[in-house]
C-alpha cells in the first residue's frame, strides 16, 4: 500500500479580518507578522465582548483557537491603559499544567512583541529566582499554575490585590485535577470589581456551577458542533492487531518523510517502547510522558515545534492545550481510555484555520474503546480499509533486522526437512 488517501476537509472563513478590529496598531502589525489574517470562530465571538469589558464565559472545542481569543484584548487594554504606582499582576491567567503555562506565555510574548506589555510564565520545576527577579519589577500578565501561584502568593512575591483581568483556560481539565479549592482561593484575593474569562473544552454541572461561582452577567459562547471533533480534522480508522502497529507506524513515517507526527500511546513505558521500535527501522522518534523531567520535556516539545524531530511518541500528557504549528497527522497507536481525550488528541492537529488529518489503530481488543468513542462523537467513524495483501505487504516491508531474519530462515527452510 503506497498511501493512506484521507480527504482533507477546508476550514470556515469569516469574513472580517483581524485588521478591521479595534487594535492597536502595534497588535495588528504583529499579528499580520505571524500569519493570523482572519480571527477563527470563537476569536470572532469573544475578541469585541472582551474588549467592551464584559465577562465572558467560552465553550469551545479544542483547537479552535482559544488562546489568541483572549491574548488578544488582554494584550490591547494593556498596552492601552497605563498600569500606575501598583507593581502587583494586572492580568491572571491559570491553567491546569505547567506545558499550558509556558505555551500561553508564549503565545502572549509573540502577539505582544511589539508591545510594551510584560509577561512571566510562572510552573514549578524550574528555579524561581529570575521569575521573583521579574515579579519584583512589575508584571502585566501572570500565566501560571495555581500550585506555583499560591507559593509565591505566601512568600509574598506576588501581589494579585488589585488584578484587572481574570483568565480560566481549561477549566474543566482544572477541575478534573482536583484545582476547584485553589480557583476558589484565587476569588478570595482578588477585586469583586474585575473582568473574568472562563474558558472550557466540555460542559458539565460542575463546570456550570464553578463559572457561575467565578463569572458575573457573563456573554455565554458556546461553539459546540453535535460532534466534537475539530472540522478542520478528517480522521479515521484502520484495524491492526496489536503486534503489527509498529509496522505501520513505520509505513507511514516513511511514506510521508516530509511530515510531522504526534504519535499517542497508552503508557510511559510504551512510549519508550515504540521509540526504541523505529529506532530500529531508522526513525528517529522521541518520547514525552510525566516520567521526564519537567525541563526535557519542555525541550524535547521545543524540538518538535522545530521540526529538529519530527515524530514524537506520547502519553495523554500532550493531549490538552498543546499547540504545535503546523502540525501535520496525528496517530492513535492505541486508542484512548476516555472518549473526550480522542477528541483532545485529534485537536492537536487542524488547529485554528488550518486542516490536519488523525488516524488511529484499532486492534481487537479496543473494539469496545472504538464503540465509546463513536457512542460520544455522535457518529460512525471513517473507516480506512486495509485488504490482506497490502496488510501482509506492510509488515514484510519492514526494515526491522529481528523480524527479517526470522523471515529469512521461514522462506530457507525446507517443510520436508523435519519429516521422518
Amino acid at each position: 500500500m503506497d498511501s493512506y488517501p484521507i480527504p482533507l476537509k477546508h476550514p470556515y472563513l469569516c469574513r472580517m479580518k483581524f485588521k478591521d478590529y479595534s487594535l492597536i496598531d502595534e497588535i495588528k502589525d504583529q499579528l499580520d507578522i505571524l500569519g493570523f489574517k482572519r480571527p477563527t470562530d470563537i476569536q470572532h465571538r469573544a475578541i469585541k465582548p472582551i474588549l467592551d469589558g464584559e465577562d465572558v464565559m467560552a465553550v469551545a472545542q479544542t483547537g479552535t483557537g482559544k488562546t489568541a481569543a483572549f491574548v488578544i484584548p488582554m494584550l490591547h487594554k494593556f498596552a492601552t491603559k497605563r498600569r500606575g504606582a501598583y507593581k502587583g499582576i494586572r492580568g491572571l491567567v491559570l491553567v491546569p499544567t505547567r506545558e499550558l503555562a509556558k505555551q500561553i506565555s508564549d503565545v502572549v510574548v509573540q502577539i505582544g512583541a511589539k508591545t510594551p506589555v510584560s509577561v512571566l510564565g510562572l510552573y514549578g520545576g524550574v528555579e524561581q529566582e529570575k521569575q521573583i527577579t521579574q515579579l519584583k519589577n512589575g508584571l502585566d500578565i501572570l500565566v501560571s499554575t495555581p500550585g506555583r501561584m499560591f507559593d509565591l502568593i505566601a512568600q509574598g512575591f506576588i501581589d494579585i490585590s488589585k488584578l484587572e483581568m481574570l483568565v480560566l483556560d481549561e477549566a474543566d481539565l482544572m477541575l478534573d485535577l482536583g484545582f476547584t479549592k485553589d480557583i476558589h482561593d484565587v476569588l478570595k484575593k482578588i477585586p469583586k470589581n474585575r473582568q473574568t474569562l472562563f474558558f472550557t473544552a466540555t460542559i458539565s454541572k460542575k463546570i456550570k456551577s464553578l463559572a457561575y461561582d467565578v463569572v458575573k452577567d457573563a456573554i455565554r459562547i458556546q461553539i459546540s458542533p453535535k460532534n466534537p471533533v475539530s472540522k478542520n480534522v478528517t480522521h479515521a480508522v484502520a484495524f491492526i492487531e496489536m503486534d503489527d502497529k509498529r509496522f505501520f507506524l513505520e509505513n507511514m513515517i516513511k511514506e510521508y518523510p516530509e511530515f510531522k507526527f504526534l504519535v499517542f500511546v497508552r503508557t510511559k513505558v510504551r512510549a519508550e517502547r515504540v521509540v526504541a521500535a523505529m529506532e530500529r527501522v531508522g526513525v528517529k522518534a522521541e518520547a514525552l510522558h510525566g516520567g521526564k523531567e519537567q525541563e526535557d520535556r519542555f525541550a524535547i516539545l521545543d524540538r518538535f515545534r522545530s521540526t529538529e524531530n519530527q515524530v514524537l511518541i506520547t502519553t495523554d500528557v500532550a493531549c490538552r492545550g498543546i499547540d504545535i504549528p503546523n502540525m501535520d497527522y496525528v496517530i492513535n497507536y492505541d486508542l484512548p481510555d476516555s472518549p473526550e481525550n480522542y477528541v483532545h488528541r485529534c485537536g492537536r492537529t487542524g488547529r485554528g484555520q488550518q486542516t490536519g488529518q488523525a488516524l488511529s489503530f484499532c486492534s481487537e481488543e479496543e473494539v469496545l474503546l472504538l464503540d465509546a468513542i463513536e457512542a460520544y462523537t455522535g457518529e460512525e467513524i471513517l473507516r480506512y480499509d486495509i485488504d490482506n495483501k497490502d496488510y501482509m505487504s506492510i509488515i514484510e516491508d519492514t526494515e526491522d533486522l529481528n523480524y527479517n531474519w526470522k523471515k529469512l530462515l521461514e522462506e530457507n527452510t525446507d517443510p520436508n526437512e523435519w519429516d521422518d
